[in-house]
Formats: structure tokens, sequence, C-alpha cells
């Protein structure tokens, strides 16, 4: 399930975030992958012990956690603490799947991504290219979303982010474990809650929403991984 996540960020929150990175010292974004990512990717980063990405990644994060769409999409359990990367003069990086599992910096963890998300801090017009596409079984679908905006989707994905051919195209990304790992339930589960809640908001609680509130607590105890 891919899933547009809006408003993530206020713009306020996107101007801070965009000067803050501005100031700051970018590598090349090869650092950070396998033999196999390297050998597609070129665009640049910022370190991943930077001082200033680690603040913007808690700013994120915390974003995120006030999010109920996000939460209901993606029933969190851990992050890899956000990144931030910068595509310009025709950087790109080409069809690839993230890795299975990720260290988690700073803490000896690891944890397996099953939720891959781009948070995007540029506008569409700021930039041409720079489309992120994902394939999944039902074809390719390419996104560029307003300043702020995230997108979800399962990491199993093959995906690749297109030359930007004008401008800069910078965007955080970061991956998540859920507590449910199948996509096909994770995505039951997001359906059913936002059932319950249009139900609650056209009606107010009711027999019908306590029942179907049970139904799905009971399906998340069946499937989650805690």
């Amino acid at each position: 399930m891919m899933l547009h996540v809006p408003d993530v960020l206020s713009a306020e929150q996107v101007r801070e975030m965009r000067a803050r990175l501005e100031a700051t010292d970018w590598v090349d974004g090869r650092a950070t992958v396998g033999d196999q990512g390297a050998r597609v990717k070129r665009n640049r980063q910022l370190p991943e012990q930077s001082p200033v990405g680690h603040e913007l990644g808690r700013t994120i994060l915390a974003a995120l956690a006030r999010n109920p769409l996000f939460f209901s999409a993606a029933l969190p359990l851990r992050f890899v603490p956000p990144l931030f990367n910068r595509y310009e003069g025709g950087e790109h990086y080409g069809l690839h799947v993230d890795g299975s599992v990720r260290s988690v910096p700073g803490t000896g963890e690891q944890l397996r991504t099953d939720l891959s998300c781009t948070l995007f801090l540029c506008d569409p017009e700021e930039y041409e290219g720079g489309e992120l596409e994902v394939v999944d079984t039902y074809g390719a679908h390419e996104v560029k979303l307003p300043a702020g905006d995230l997108i979800l989707y399962p990491s199993s994905s093959l995906h690749r982010v297109h030359p930007v051919t004008q401008g800069a195209r910078v965007c955080s990304f970061f991956w998540l474990q859920s507590m449910v790992r199948d996509d096909r339930q994770r995505a039951m589960l997001f359906e059913l809650d936002q059932v319950i809640q249009k139900l609650r908001g056209r009606l107010g609680e009711s027999e019908e929403s306590i029942a179907l509130t049970g139904h799905y607590h009971n399906l998340l105890r069946m499937w989650s991984e805690v």
C-alpha cells in the first residue's frame, strides 16, 4: 500500500529546515548504501552522524507522532532516524530495492525495514525531474509531492529517483519497522480504522462502531509483533 500523508510539516517548519540544510555540508550519498545501491546511486546526503541531521530528524519524528493518518497506516514500532538527501545537476538513483535490515546508528540495534518514507522539502515547481517512481504489482507510480508532504510505501518495492535536470530536490528519507509485518494485513487494518473513524464522525459512538473497534483490536492483537 502506498499512502500520501499531507502536511506532516508546516510551511514554517519547512522553511526553517531548508535554511538549516542550506548552511551545512553534504557528502556523497553512496556512503550509506551497499554494493548494489552504490552502482546506481548518484546524489548527496547529510552524514549519518550530522548534529543538524539528528536535530531535524527529531522534529520530523515528533511531527509524525502527532499524525493520526500516518500512525493508522504505518503502525510504527521502531524507526531508523531520518536522513536527508539532495539531487541536482542530473543526479539520480537508479532502480533498486531497500535493504531488508538496517542498523540504528549509535544503538547497536537493528530493525526490519517494512516501510520506506520520503518527506519532500521542496515544492514540485522548484525543480524539474526528480520524480520518485515506485513499482509494485499494479504498475509504476510516479510521486512528486508538495513540500511538507510524505509518501509511505512498502520497502520491498522496487523504486528509483529520476534525474533532476534543473533546480534541486531536497528530501528526508527513512525506514521503519511496523508492529504488523505483512503489508496486506496492515492495509486491511488501515481500511478498517478509516471506516470506524468515518462511522464515528457520522453517527457518534454506536453499537456498530464499538463492535468494529473490537474486531480491529483483536486483529491487531493477532497480527502484531511487539
